[in-house]
This record gives C-alpha cells, structure tokens and sequence, in this order.
C-alpha cells in the first residue's frame, strides 16, 4: 500500500464463551477463523503481526511474526495492541479481531484516509448502529498514550476512543462485516454466509 501499515490481528483472548477455545483456530467452513481473516486483511496492508498468548507455535505456521502481550493475565485486546506497536516500527497499525471473516475491503483505506490529513492519533469503525471498538486504526504516535493507559489498569478499548478523540468512519454500508463469532450458534451463521457469499 506504500503507508506502511501493520495489520494488528488480535487473537490473544480467552474465549470464554466458545468454551476457551482458541478462536482463531477454530475451524470455519473448513478451514481456521484466522485464515479467512488473513485472507481478507492481507492484500489491505503492508505487514502483519498476529497477536497471541498461547498456541503460538501453532500461529507461527501461518506465516506472520506473533507477538505475545508484554504483560501477562489476559489485559485485553489494548494490552496486545500497545505490546505490538511498542515492539514493531510502522507508520499505523490498524487491529482487527481473529474472529470476524466478513471483513469489507476498504476497512483499512478508510480508516486510515480518516486520520491522513487530522490530528487525531486514531480511527475508528461505526457500523452504522455503533462503533465498533476494536476494529481501528493508530499512528504509531500514539503509542506512548496507549502504553500509559494500559499501565494505568484501563481496558475498555471503548474509552480510549472516547478520551483520545478518535474520528469515527462510517461503515454503514457493510454492517455485517463486523459479526464476529462469539458462540457456536454464531459460528454456524457466519459458515452459512461465507456459503452464500460464494454462490453470489
């Protein structure tokens, strides 16, 4: 893409609601969550580091370097963000959830065209009904602030979108992009998709 963007791809969660699987290698249609994910976010940007803290050596074979939280005890998704920027050098990281295969093809073009030219340090998607916190872009600028936010114990990706003033995009034309599978019930809705989404 030439802005040198890293996507942030984060699979770094318990999943308590799946049972504690590993959501990322769940199979979908086939085939792990994570690689319907890649094959979406991969042509969108520069770089890819997949953020995990268990079953590394298994997100290692899908190509991308994964970085683990620096803090351990499962932070939350901003403690994953933060460790990623604070060890990779790029321009912007744009995160997105291991768990959400119906990403659009213009998530990273308009949240980053979003910041290009404000001052703000970060983007966010709205689907139209509400933001969708975890689905947005950083400079690398702010990094320092997220790092003393996590440190601070907060971990409400929501409120740091609030307090830092993030621009918030409008995704209302592809409001189903940001399903993500939370339940088995889900899963199964999202595999019927992918099967229409084929047949169209």
């Amino acid at each position: 893409m030439g802005n040198d963007i890293t996507a942030i791809i984060l699979a770094g969660g318990q999943a308590t609601r799946m049972g504690g699987e590993d959501k990322g290698l769940i199979l979908l249609d086939g085939r792990p969550m994570l690689a319907h994910v890649l094959k979406q976010i991969t042509p969108q940007v520069d770089h890819i580091v997949i953020n995990a803290n268990r079953n590394q050596q298994r997100y290692e074979t899908f190509g991308w370097p994964v970085i683990s939280d620096l803090e351990s005890n499962f932070r939350g998704p901003l403690a994953g963000i933060a460790s990623v920027m604070q060890t990779v050098a790029s321009n912007c990281f744009v995160c997105i959830p291991c768990d959400a295969p119906l990403l659009p093809s213009h998530l990273v073009e308009q949240l980053h065209s979003a910041i290009q030219d404000s001052s703000a340090n970060s983007s966010v998607a709205h689907s139209g009904e509400s933001i969708q916190p975890v689905f947005a872009l950083f400079k690398k600028s702010a990094e320092p602030a997220l790092r003393r936010f996590v440190q601070a114990g907060e971990s409400k990706v929501r409120l740091w979108h609030h307090q830092n003033s993030s621009v918030v995009v409008d995704f209302s034309d592809t409001p189903e992009a940001f399903l993500n599978i939370n339940t088995p019930e889900q899963l199964h809705m999202i595999a019927q998709q992918l099967t229409k989404n084929r047949r169209q």
